[in-house]
């Protein structure tokens, strides 16, 4: 599968692997590749965040980013959702922080994705305790520095099925933020709330708008 990926695609989830590290998480996650999007210059993916405003607000982002870890990975919809159920997220990080220290909340959401207790667990043929290990294809290619979450291994994979969708011959790095991008989650709430959604992204690449990506 990853022959497919260009070197702007490739570049991103080796860059994704440099983030996990740098924030010394225990699994390469899809805020991960949303942050190495981000570094990107020059590419489809980096003319499409330009045209649509988020090309200097990288910091914002990360702020969004590093804020949802303090909170768990939990989304904004989710907090409202438990809100509604009567549990404030704020008061209990909070209160989990005096306890334990700022950004325990975010070591423990690592360590859980880590360990690969997603949906990737279970019915693969026998491959599971690879695959909790992060061996597979990408693993082979970043060298097995970081497993990947369950989440981040079915981007790559939703990357290649919108490629395909759009007859596309390879898997560049605009797949990989449109994947990001329909994904439901944190990266796609925080791209939104920059202004950045499937819609728009599908507009600037394929057309519609105003701008077109070469």
């Amino acid at each position: 599968m990853f022959e497919r990926f260009t070197k702007h695609a490739r570049a991103v989830v080796l860059g994704a692997v440099g983030h996990a590290e740098r924030l010394d998480a225990e699994a390469v996650e899809e805020q991960h590749m949303l942050l190495a999007l981000l570094d990107r210059e020059a590419s489809r993916a980096s003319f499409a965040l330009t045209s649509l405003g988020l090309g200097g607000r990288r910091e914002s982002v990360g702020r969004a980013l590093a804020e949802a870890r303090r909170r768990g990975g939990l989304s904004r919809a989710d907090t409202d959702a438990l809100s509604g159920l009567g549990i404030d997220v704020s008061a209990i990080v909070s209160r989990v922080e005096e306890a334990h220290g700022e950004g325990a909340l975010a070591a423990v959401q690592g360590k859980g994705k880590a360990r690969g207790g997603g949906k990737d667990g279970g019915k693969d043929g026998g491959l599971g305790r690879d695959r909790e290990r992060g061996r597979g294809w990408w693993s082979a290619f970043v060298g097995g520095r970081r497993p990947f979450s369950p989440g981040a291994k079915q981007l790559l994979t939703d990357s290649l099925r919108i490629a395909l969708a759009q007859q596309d011959r390879h898997v560049g790095d605009e797949h990989l933020l449109l994947a990001l991008a329909a994904r439901p989650g944190v990266p796609a709430e925080v791209l939104a709330d920059h202004g950045v959604t499937y819609a728009s992204l599908r507009r600037v690449l394929y057309g519609g708008g105003e701008a077109k990506a070469g």
